[in-house]
């Protein structure tokens, strides 16, 4: 007696399923069409994008032989066709070569260039700030105290990456300007800091040591 219940469930199921495919069959048809197209364009994609980033890769390399041999036009040039068009990494990387390679004829050229990297999104806070610290390496000579400490105290938090270039900058600035409270202050965030090179403290302990400060104090 259970046979027939069992042949009569099964029989129920199958007009089920007839209903259901009858109904949305098309639909089942169509996403697993889509399905395989999808994987196969994304499958594509990952080739071409493996492709461009090898072309560029050389590329990169090729503009960076150019800087040690000395052809910074060329490699100015050469940089500022992969930060125009290369893939998202190199874009980033060189245009920070790039404003590198302007700064050999053109400083002031080179600071806006790093400025526009430090304000734009690509590339991460971390290139931002590297970005940033390389302008105000440009203008330690030339700008006023203030604007450097515009630029470098964001920098100079305890937790930034850049933290010890900012902070010599910083010092070797206030020094520049004669304000020796600012000199004792960065100096002493260097010595205070137990990450800092101790190049850099050697560096800041001579800083003070030329503001008539007691540097090993």
């Amino acid at each position: 007696m259970s046979d027939i219940f069992d042949e009569v469930d099964e029989e129920v199921r199958r007009e089920r399923l007839k209903k259901l495919w009858d109904r949305y069959g098309y639909l089942m048809v169509a996403l697993a069409v889509l399905l395989v197209v999808g994987v196969g364009a994304w499958q594509g994609y990952e080739k071409w994008q493996a492709k461009k980033s090898a072309e560029f890769g050389a590329q990169f390399t090729a503009a960076a032989i150019l800087s040690e041999q000395g052809k910074h036009e060329e490699a100015e040039k050469a940089f500022a066709r992969i930060a125009a068009e290369g893939t998202s990494g190199y874009r980033v990387l060189a245009s920070l070569r790039e404003a590198a390679q302007l700064a050999e004829r053109d400083p002031k050229a080179a600071v806006a260039a790093y400025d526009d990297i430090a304000a734009k999104n690509a590339g991460g806070q971390l290139l931002r700030d590297f970005a940033a610290v390389r302008a105000a390496m440009l203008l330690v000579d030339t700008a006023p105290f203030s604007e450097l400490a515009h630029r470098l105290e964001p920098l100079a938090q305890s937790d930034a990456p850049f933290r010890h270039s900012a902070r010599e900058l910083l010092a070797f600035a206030a020094w520049k300007a004669g304000d020796m409270a600012a000199v004792r202050k960065w100096s002493q965030l260097v010595r205070e800091d137990s990450e800092s090179p101790s190049s850099l403290r050697e560096r800041v302990d001579i800083l003070l040591a030329l503001a008539g400060e007691n540097g090993k104090g």
